[in-house]
């Protein structure tokens, strides 16, 4: 699917004094503890990326979610009584994030990842809802979907259930250990990691088959597989390395931007080191897909078919991502052996070089180096020659790009005003 499944590039910071007074808790029947508890998981949801419009008040909704079918918008998530979720009971909050259905009775769209959220348990439900009425009250009327005859009837979602929707929450496998289990838990359920991570259907469900293998998010970005495989996925990245990953935004690997970078601006950064092990542990052990292979292909013909490609570099990449394609460990990402520029799609590849890139700002790694961007200086042919160089270099392998591919990619920057951010 597209936009509707990315985390935006900014969140909402709560505003002081958004809470309840601490004597109010009591009577409401909550505890600080049950709370805070909801406030991480909270954010381990990101649920402020979606549930929050730029300038507008925290979880107030009104976001425009653009999907190959039309636009939805966000919903107020509020505990305002008339138009968010104030009169929402434990029930009927649990059956939206379970069962994706609106109090009402109504059917919810799947821009609300409840496929994923299905697996939530009911306490950490009810913990998240404890929160959620803990923030400030918004009067802001939800907006109705932008979708044509018949996606307007929400019960066509019915359907679109049967075959792709698998109620249930997160049950432990028996024969793995605490943390593999809160690992999956998290990636499978609050994190919805599929919701970007994995390919989708024309009618925009999830390829079971294809799960964490990669998948097309919309404005020409690519959520790179999360498998095993080498090439295309953390097959060489390290439990300790992905942790870095999520809680700083960069490692060897990788420096991470745009929508990535906003998952963890605003969500991974905050999760505790043990969660994030857990994620690590989980992700490590998910197999290369099958009939991958990470051996060569077959020969490239780099010094010839590829020496266009390499003067492009020379004269634009060579001072940050050095002469052997490494980079400078914690400062410029490596490309050398980069997952993102041997993925089967080269969308992400071709925003970065054309729009730019900002690394992700975190306590850990506040400086956040920006790459500038090449759309005003190299032609489509140019851009073109010098990433199929970066996708066969240092013994990467992925296939090439054509001028084409670029000049979507430019007209989809050009469209959206450009960006300083991108994601790795």
């Amino acid at each position: 699917m597209q936009a509707w499944k990315r985390s935006v590039l900014w969140a909402a910071t709560l505003a002081a004094g958004s809470f309840v007074a601490p004597a109010d808790l009591g009577a409401q029947g909550r505890t600080f503890t049950t709370i805070e508890r909801g406030r991480y998981l909270v954010q381990a949801g990101d649920c402020a990326a979606c549930h929050t419009n730029p300038g507008g008040k925290p979880f107030a909704g009104g976001l425009a979610i653009a999907t190959p079918f039309g636009t939805i918008y966000s919903t107020n998530i509020t505990p305002d009584p008339q138009t968010g979720i104030g009169k929402y009971s434990l029930d009927d909050f649990y059956d939206a994030m379970h069962r994706g259905v609106r109090r009402d009775g109504e059917y919810l769209y799947p821009a609300f990842p409840y496929p994923w959220f299905t697996r939530v348990t009911r306490e950490d439900a009810a913990a998240i809802k404890a929160y959620l009425d803990t923030i400030e009250p918004v009067r802001q009327p939800d907006r109705k979907p932008e979708l044509p005859w018949p996606l307007s009837m929400r019960v066509v979602m019915k359907g679109w259930n049967t075959l792709y929707f698998h109620e249930g929450e997160y049950q432990p496998s028996s024969d793995r250990s605490a943390e593999w289990n809160r690992g999956a838990y998290l990636v499978e359920g609050l994190g919805h990691c599929g919701a970007c991570h994995t390919d989708k259907s024309v009618l925009g469900g999830p390829n079971r088959d294809e799960h964490l293998q990669g998948g097309d998010f919309g404005e020409h970005w690519y959520a790179p597989s999360l498998a095993g495989g080498l090439r295309e996925g953390l097959g060489n990245w390290s439990e300790k390395e992905i942790v870095q990953y999520l809680k700083t935004g960069a490692n060897a690997h990788s420096t991470a931007g745009g929508p990535m970078g906003d998952v963890i601006r605003h969500s991974t950064q905050y999760l505790r080191d043990d969660d994030l092990k857990a994620i690590a542990v989980y992700l490590k052990d998910l197999p290369a897909p099958a009939g991958s292979s990470d051996s060569d292909q077959a020969a490239t013909n780099a010094d010839q078919a590829y020496a266009r490609g390499k003067a492009v570099y020379v004269d634009n990449c060579n001072g940050c991502h050095m002469d052997d394609g490494k980079g400078l460990d914690g400062i410029f990402p490596a490309l050398a052996g980069s997952s993102a520029v041997q993925s089967e799609n080269p969308d992400t590849l071709l925003h970065i070089v054309l729009a730019g890139a900002a690394a992700v700002q975190t306590p850990e790694k506040p400086t956040g180096f920006r790459m500038p961007a090449f759309d005003w200086k190299l032609s489509d042919d140019e851009v073109a020659a010098v990433v199929n160089y970066i996708r066969h270099g240092w013994g990467n392998r992925a296939p090439d790009v054509d001028s084409k591919e670029v000049a979507k990619v430019r007209d989809a920057v050009l469209e959206t005003g450009g960006s300083s951010t991108s994601g790795g």
